[in-house]
């Protein structure tokens, strides 16, 4: 597998809470609803209508789901008019998405992997 090079790596050692904290956010990734909210995000903003047709499902599920992205610090809210437009909080969230994506399609093509 490819390694990111030095310049991208965490710039020192981890410590318990990062790593504790680092794979409960990965956990909450490793939902294949919530991974296609994110990606969706990462486009723009977006309310749940415009989200539920992107990952194709049911409405209340995608509710509960980006209520648990929201708790978790990974989305943010605001109101327009009576519609919540949900956005994706940092750009470190769309590029963890990006690369988790990237690895699956090397991994599926068989593709070898790059920067």
């Amino acid at each position: 597998m490819h390694l990111s090079p030095a310049h991208d790596a965490h710039p020192r050692t981890p410590g318990e809470e990062q790593f504790a904290l680092a794979a409960e956010l990965l956990a909450l990734l490793g939902d294949r609803t919530r991974l296609a909210l994110l990606h969706a995000l990462s486009s723009g903003e977006a309310d749940v209508s415009t989200l539920t047709e992107a990952c194709g499902a049911a409405r209340p599920a995608v509710s509960q789901h980006l209520a648990r992205l929201r708790l978790a610090g990974l989305v943010s809210t605001r109101k327009e008019g009576r519609r919540v437009i949900y956005a994706l909080r940092d750009g470190h969230l769309r590029r963890v998405v990006d690369e988790a994506l990237n690895l699956a399609d090397h991994r599926l093509t068989g593709r070898p992997e790059h920067d």
